[in-house]
């Protein structure tokens, strides 16, 4: 699935041909997504103008003066800038044309992405409300870390890949900023000290700051907005890397399997 680097990604690609721009037709070709896109979104938006392009966590929101458009990619999904002559293949469910006639589409094989409609404080709707801080803001910080941490059985891992913790750091940037921090992936969460919070604070944002440098993370199902492939894959540590070996000790790079995902890790640089 995209994860933040990915997504960020795509809403710097998008932003130059949407934002100031006053959006002249919906085209909703499948309303059945995760969940069904509101059928007045065509009435709410028409005539309106995009007066940002923005992101909290893995939702990229088009704010207009009545309102915002929430939209996630899922887990296949992704978004292409076209013109109005470009046209529409299987898995291309909307379009979001503006005054320039160049179109915002969504492709979603999988249709596990999602296109909605919020009214008012779009901090308030019930899918974001719930969200902890960007990891990237100011609020995340090994005080507040250390905080949510404190008595918690579960591991280290689980805790920053929990979004009411934290948002967006997802299963590869996860084993890749406790590389860079040293910490085991399995260490209970509540046992790990501030100082070692900090340096995982700090690996969880070089880690992020990196892979949106770099145009995000390949995954199978996703391309960047112009369809090029990020290349952040070829520069991962540890990540997709079992039996090959560590580029700081020489010992082989393990993998198990930790909540029904893939946690690779160093079990000597990593205690």
């Amino acid at each position: 699935m995209p994860e933040l680097p990915e997504v960020e990604t795509s809403r710097r690609g998008i932003e130059p041909y949407l934002l100031d721009q006053k959006i002249k037709s919906i085209t909703i070709r499948q309303h059945k997504l995760r969940w069904p896109v509101p059928k007045n979104l065509p009435e709410l938006a028409t005539g309106r103008v995009i007066r940002a392009v923005s992101r909290r966590a893995k939702y990229i929101y088009l704010e207009l003066e009545n309102g915002t458009i929430i939209i996630h990619l899922g887990m296949s999904g992704s978004l292409r800038i076209c013109t109005d002559k470009t046209p529409a293949e299987k898995h291309d469910h909307i379009d979001i044309k503006v005054a320039s006639n160049k179109v915002l589409r969504l492709r979603d094989p999988r249709k596990f992405g999602c296109v909605l409609w919020a009214k008012g404080d779009v901090g308030q709707h019930k899918l974001i409300k719930p969200l902890g801080p960007e990891p990237l803001a100011d609020d995340f910080t090994a005080e507040y870390l250390h905080k949510k941490a404190n008595n918690r059985q579960c591991s280290i891992k689980s805790l920053i890949m929990n979004s009411h913790i934290v948002v967006g750091v997802g299963n590869i940037y996860a084993s890749e900023a406790l590389y860079r921090a040293g910490i085991n992936p399995k260490r209970r969460a509540g046992n790990i000290s501030l100082p070692r919070l900090e340096k995982l604070v700090a690996s969880i944002r070089l880690t992020l700051q990196l892979a949106i440098k770099e145009g995000g993370t390949t995954l199978r199902d996703f391309t960047g907005i112009n369809g090029q492939p990020g290349y952040f894959s070829q520069k991962l540590l540890v990540y997709g890397r079992d039996g090959k070996t560590c580029s700081q000790c020489g010992e082989m790079i393990k993998q198990f399997t930790q909540h029904a995902r893939s946690t690779f890790y160093c079990t000597v640089c990593q205690r």
